[in-house]
């Protein structure tokens, strides 16, 4: 029988086995042909399949989307809304990340900047990185964190 065994597939395509397995279990992979010694089969569309998810994943999509997302791309000629709506709900998701992670450059500045000058006692670690007790840089730090 033909066709790309797990570990070649895991090799082209950098996914682990473990994953692709979980993929095909929760319907994101079709269910790979079986030989006879129930070893898995999978044809040259499932590499372009996974490369996608791995790269969707890699980008912030969480598992749903991306199952929306091949859901309209096996029909193209739907309307466009809910791919607007899906390529919203990543633009929000990507703002959010940038301005946590702009707000954790300034604490780290922060933090380098009183390292540079022999105050890294004087850094207030854990509050410095969680912000009041809010635990994902979602405020600007408290003044008294880098005093």
């Amino acid at each position: 029988m033909a066709g790309i065994a797990i570990g070649e597939l895991s090799h082209r395509t950098q996914v682990k086995i473990p994953t692709i397995r979980y993929y095909e279990q929760i319907g994101l992979l079709g269910p790979a042909i079986r030989t006879e010694g129930k070893q898995r089969r999978y044809e040259e569309t499932d590499i372009e399949r996974l490369d996608f998810i791995r790269n969707a994943r890699e980008l912030g999509f969480e598992v749903q989307a991306i199952r929306e997302l091949m859901e309209l791309d096996a029909f193209p000629n739907r309307p466009g809304a809910p791919l607007d709506e899906i390529a919203q709900r990543q633009l929000d998701l990507v703002q959010s990340k940038i301005d946590r992670l702009l707000r954790l450059r300034a604490v780290l500045e922060g933090v380098v900047s009183k390292s540079g000058q022999g105050g890294l006692r004087e850094v207030r670690v854990i509050q410095a990185f969680t912000l009041q007790g809010e635990g994902s840089l979602k405020s600007e730090p408290p003044s008294d964190v880098f005093p």
